[in-house]
């Protein structure tokens, strides 16, 4: 059955009710009218997949309505009724936007299968309209996260790069999102319906980085079995993205000089000269004037490329994106699992905001997903989830090797509590080991305290077996009676 919405226009009741009736049968949402006026009205104020009408009307007729319901919504399919007579004016109507037309007279079931080709039309042009905005979503400026002044400076300088053909050098640590941009700038560029095509230039050796960028003949060297495209032909009226340009070596700085100044190249081993119209946008991590200064990377060249720079800064220098970087991720992480968490615990955000993330944006989605993996049975992610080892020292344990949180000393620092905006905990004496032991105290008395004094869901919320979480709580004098001197 079909719940597409349809408009009959009719001036005969008979005919206009023998539409309705077939028309509902099969389960088409459906509205009448009985003259032109009325329904070019009702076309006005609501939206319909298909009109039906008749040509031949007193008032408005039937190319009118046309007109009215095209210009009302373009997405609007028009099936327009007419005799024999006046097969010309239907075509007319054709010509003004008209899906098709039908002949008096005419059976219920020729009626149906039009109606039926005009609801497929309107649902495919739905499903596509659908895809392009969920495409364009993902890699659009709504898709990039971020409320910091310098952050929302990028997004406008790219948003006004990004409709010119200008050649863009995205310079920003390992991490920072670079390819992200590269993303956005096509996609928001008059180059969207071509290729994007991605080269990583330190990735391969220069001989084989020449034949990729600009392809080979057959017998070019040993292995060129057959002539091969290089990624500047693919990305013909395109744009290519270069990553790592820093990393590339002189002689392909060379070719690359020359394909940015003429627009043509030759491929490797071949003397065809290959034209190519192709939009350039680079990224990466090193200085690279300071790279021109000490003779690693040609000047000319440089300012090649150097006709718009974009600067990402890393995530230490924009704190305040960091909870809203780690929410996005989270949402966007559980919407691939059946993991029930739904948010961070309070100790967990404050860890997050104090850490330094030295691989930015990328180490931090690293370890969201690392988070959401480990806290399956839990509600929040805690610190040990986004540490990733049992023996976190925030549980007690001692730092490990390799982890970010804990050579920082994070996971041992006491956090602030919730409704602490300084962000400075009050001072603590004694050694370090018996600091950390008030702080495990502590924290496994809040943990039972949220869960009512559940010891099995607190085990599992703090991540230690029952028995564990009962020798703690021997250890530390931790009772039920504990709740009330809270």
């Amino acid at each position: 059955m079909s719940e597409a919405s349809v408009l009959i226009i009719d001036d005969e009741p008979l005919m206009r009710l023998s539409m309705v009736d077939a028309l509902k049968a099969v389960g088409y949402q459906v509205q009448e009218a009985s003259t032109g006026d009325e329904g070019i009205e009702r076309s006005r104020t609501s939206r319909y997949d298909v009109v039906i009408t008749d040509l031949r009307m007193p008032g408005s007729t039937g190319l009118q309505v046309v007109q009215a319901c095209k210009e009302f919504s373009s997405d609007t399919e028009v099936v327009v009724i007419t005799a024999h007579g006046s097969v010309e004016t239907a075509v007319q109507a054709m010509k003004l936007g008209a899906y098709d037309y039908i002949t008096k007279p005419f059976s219920m079931d020729e009626l149906l299968l039009t109606v039926d080709r005009a609801t497929q039309v309107v649902a495919l042009r739905k499903e596509n309209t659908a895809l392009r905005q969920e495409l364009e979503g993902k890699f659009s400026f709504e898709g990039i996260v971020g409320k910091h002044d310098r952050m929302r400076q990028v997004i406008e300088k790219i948003k006004l790069v990004s409709t010119t053909d200008a050649t863009v050098l995205i310079t920003g640590e390992s991490g920072t999102g670079k390819e992200v941009f590269a993303n956005a700038i096509h996609r928001n560029s008059p180059r969207r319906e071509y290729a994007l095509i991605k080269v990583s230039c330190a990735a391969l050796p220069e001989t084989l980085l020449e034949a990729e960028l600009f392809g080979h003949e057959k017998g070019a060297f040993t292995g060129a079995l057959k002539q091969r495209r290089g990624r500047f032909e693919l990305a013909h009226k395109g744009t290519l993205f270069l990553d790592e340009i820093g990393e590339i070596s002189p002689m392909v700085q060379v070719k690359l000089l020359r394909v940015l100044q003429e627009r043509q190249f030759e491929r490797v081993g071949g003397t065809e000269t290959v034209e190519c119209d192709v939009r350039l946008v680079c990224a990466t991590q090193k200085d690279l004037k300071k790279e021109v200064d000490e003779g690693r990377f040609r000047e000319d060249l440089y300012y090649r490329l150097h006709v718009v720079q974009v600067r990402l800064p890393p995530l230490r220098e924009r704190k305040e994106d960091i909870l809203v970087l780690a929410d996005h991720l989270l949402h966007s992480s559980l919407s691939k699992t059946t993991c029930a968490v739904n948010g961070f615990s309070p100790q967990a955000r404050e860890v997050l905001l104090r850490y330094s993330f030295p691989g930015n944006v990328r180490e931090l989605e690293n370890t969201i997903e690392r988070g959401v993996a480990l806290a399956q049975n839990k509600q929040e992610i805690e610190v040990w989830d986004l540490c990733g080892h049992q023996g976190c020292p925030f549980l007690g344990g001692t730092p490990q090797e390799g982890c970010g949180f804990c050579q920082e000393g994070l996971c041992n620092q006491p956090t602030p509590s919730a409704g602490d905006s300084s962000g400075i905990s009050s001072p603590m004496t004694g050694t370090l080991a018996e600091v950390r032991e008030k702080i495990e105290r502590d924290y496994i008395v809040e943990v039972l305290n949220r869960t009512e004094w559940s010891r099995t869901i607190a085990a599992k919320s703090l991540g230690l077996s029952r028995k564990a979480l009962w020798e703690k709580c021997k250890r530390y004098g931790i009772s039920d009676s504990v709740e009330s001197e809270e």
